[in-house]
């Protein structure tokens, strides 16, 4: 027989919150909640899609020429003209990647991005490793956009150049709060400045170019300056330009970090979905590279300096600069330059490439919860990831997100080099991965099909995405070699960590959902217990008690008994004597307890109890206060809270809390009631 279900709504029933300050607070930062039925995401036109997804992809031109013009510094002068040749290459490979990636995001458009795309055709475990890689990318997102962010505004502001980390955590506590807040964002907000910083950069470039072939003389403030590698060695050798020349490359393919980001935000497209989402994906990738080609280029025209220790590696006239020098940002350098004439336009360019940079963090306050509710929902993390919170936001993912950013922030001192060389590994180990799961994919619908135009354009398909994974391999294994030493060891690290924390998680929750589940002809789990036994523990002789007691009575059980703890015998005849004045009729048991001990005795009562009837269910009524103020809650409750929580390993025991509102609490609640005895919403949002 079936029965109906129904659902309460929040109005059927009054509601009373407890007010408290950290709630208060909670609504004034993060804002009132939605209701799950009012709200509804819009889903974004690629005019908005592009600059607000892909803003991380172009961002990364902020500081890739800076990271190509550091790891060739450290060979000296020379090395540094081959900056726009690896710029070149990187562009290159950019289009390569985006080709490839594109059809990812047209065959699985649901938003778990190269993590899909393992799991499904490669398996759980590299699906695993897919995801371990996106998250520990997310989190450095949000460190290198935050400390370069930072690096940014030092450069325009020099008294902020010793306070980059501090700095680098408050922009991410910022983001942090956008990402909490969440709701309906405004998209125009958060699209122009990247449509501003693209506008600057192409300007910057194309003025810059005009310049250049007019025949002006345009420097950068770093032009007149000498470079020297660490080591002092101004010769190239065979082995050392090689690996010299590898990092440069694999420093330059930063700018390819964010390309995931357009794939786990595939849903948020506009209809069709996957198709709207390649195509954003095609653009940024031309733009991307056009930009770092361009910039790379005019760096190395106006003369543009960027090494790893500018006090020891820059020279002006054979004497080092010293630790007053202040390090500006290649893309500053060069605006500075192009616009020497006109520094208030230098000063917005640095401006707007931090607020780009700022859009581009918000990205893995999208990027990360979503993905880490996905894993939850897949049994690889805590279910409390798949949690909507009251903005309709994934707010515990925002928070971890927030909390690990920090410590990398702090770990590495706001070292926007150190957190780059970081960076890549999770880049490329997800994008190869993803890879190789779409040529399996691909290979897979081929077979299916015998001739005939789909299966030409299927096998084509394969031919670029196994392109995509060669090339995303081979710069995997550049990126370890090149950078393992230097960074690139922690992130696998910290990866590795992950792909061993979610498989023991998903581990456990597979043993307890066999454990749990319900198997409709065992008759054992609608079995009905033979008897009930009630006990109310008695602390006092009080109002609380004499409550517990009417409740227990009210359930009828086969057996009702009340217990104290007798600490000496005078105490226990007068708690004897207090209760037979009452004439209840429950026989009241004393416990022996010597040591003055409250649990100890109740649990081994209870325990003999259960031993004696192991298949009777026992309800133990504990009294409770209700209190008003937080510190009242230190005052009270504390030895049966205690006792609460260790009942609850017994067998075949229940808790029941039975609670009694002091008075500091009854006030507190007269003055969230409005007319007709329910809840005024305005003072409940303040208090939830």
């Amino acid at each position: 027989m079936m029965t109906k279900c129904t659902i309460q709504t929040p109005f059927d029933v009054p509601l009373v919150p407890v007010a408290n300050n950290f709630a208060l607070l909670k609504r004034i930062i993060v804002g009132r909640p939605f209701r799950s039925d009012h709200f509804r995401r819009e889903a974004l036109p690629k005019r908005f899609a592009m600059p607000i997804f892909a803003s991380d992809m172009l961002s990364s031109v902020a500081y890739a020429p800076d990271a190509i013009l550091l790891a060739l510094s450290l060979s000296g002068f020379v090395a540094i003209s081959t900056a726009p040749w690896i710029g070149i290459a990187v562009g290159v490979l950019i289009l390569i990647l985006v080709g490839s990636y594109r059809l990812n995001l047209k065959a699985y458009p649901g938003g778990g991005a190269d993590y899909d795309v393992a799991t499904r055709n490669l398996g759980y475990r590299p699906g695993r490793a897919v995801a371990a890689a996106l998250l520990v990318d997310y989190v450095l997102t949000l460190s290198v956009s935050m400390a370069v962010l930072a690096s940014y505004l030092a450069s325009a502001f020099h008294v902020l150049e010793g306070y980059l980390t501090l700095i680098t955590t408050i922009g991410i506590a910022v983001v942090t709060l956008f990402g909490l807040r969440g709701g309906r964002a405004m998209p125009l907000l958060l699209a122009i400045p990247t449509y501003l910083f693209v506008g600057a950069v192409l300007v910057t470039v194309g003025y810059g170019a005009i310049r250049i072939a007019r025949g002006d003389e345009i420097q950068a403030a770093t032009a007149h300056l000498s470079v020297v590698p660490l080591d002092g060695d101004l010769h190239w050798h065979g082995a050392v330009v090689t690996i010299i020349i590898l990092r440069a490359f694999s420093s330059g393919l930063v700018a390819v970090a964010g390309i995931e980001t357009v794939g786990t935000a595939v849903p948020k497209f506009a209809k069709p979905r996957g198709v709207n989402a390649g195509n954003t994906l095609a653009f940024t990738g031309l733009l991307s590279a056009a930009m770092l080609i361009g910039l790379t280029w005019l760096a190395t025209q106006v003369g543009a300096k960027y090494v790893s220790n500018p006090s020891t590696q820059l020279f002006e006239r054979s004497q080092p600069v010293g630790e007053e020098f202040h390090q500006v940002p290649v893309l500053a350098q060069c605006a500075d330059a192009v616009f020497d004439h006109m520094p208030a336009v230098a000063t917005a360019i640095t401006l707007i490439t931090a607020l780009v940079l700022l859009v581009a963090a918000n990205t893995s306050m999208e990027g990360f919860p979503g993905l880490a509710s996905k894993l939850a929902r897949d049994s690889f993390l805590p279910k409390q990831l798949a949690s909507l919170g009251d903005r309709m936001t994934f707010s515990n993912g925002v928070v971890v997100l927030s909390i690990s950013s920090i410590f990398l922030v702090i770990l590495t001192g706001a070292n926007a080099e150190r957190l780059i060389d970081m960076y890549l590994v999770g880049v490329f180990a997800s994008l190869a991965l993803g890879q190789w799961g779409m040529v399996k994919h691909w290979t897979s619908r081929i077979r299916a099909i015998v001739s005939g135009p789909v299966r030409t354009r299927m096998m084509f398909n394969r031919v670029v995405n196994t392109l995509g994974a060669i090339t995303a391999t081979a710069i995997l294994a550049v990126v370890l070699v090149s950078k393992f030493f230097l960074g690139a060891w922690l992130a696998l690290a910290l990866m590795l960590v992950g792909y061993v924390a979610m498989g023991l998680i998903h581990r456990h929750y597979t043993r307890v959902a066999r454990e749990l589940n319900v198997n409709p002809k065992d008759g054992s789990v609608k079995a009905l217990p033979p008897r009930t036994r009630a006990v109310v523990v008695v602390s006092e002789i009080n109002k609380p008690t004499m409550r517990a007691v009417a409740f227990a009575r009210a359930t009828r059980p086969n057996v009702l008994t009340a217990v104290a703890i007798a600490v000496d015998e005078d105490q226990a005849a007068l708690v004897q004597k207090r209760w037979d004045e009452l004439k209840l009729p429950i026989r009241l048991t004393l416990l022996d307890s010597p040591y003055r001990e409250l649990i100890r005795p109740v649990m081994n009562y209870i325990a003999h109890m259960h031993a004696k009837s192991p298949d009777d269910l026992i309800t133990v009524y504990v009294p409770q206060y209700i209190v008003g103020r937080w510190w009242e809650q230190i005052l009270h409750n504390q030895a049966l809270l205690g006792l609460r929580k260790r009942l609850l390993f017994l067998p075949n025991v229940q808790v029941v809390t039975v609670p009694w509102r002091l008075e500091s609490f009854n006030r507190n609640r007269e003055l969230l009631m409005g007319r007709g005895g329910h809840v005024d919403e305005r003072v409940m949002r303040m208090y939830e």
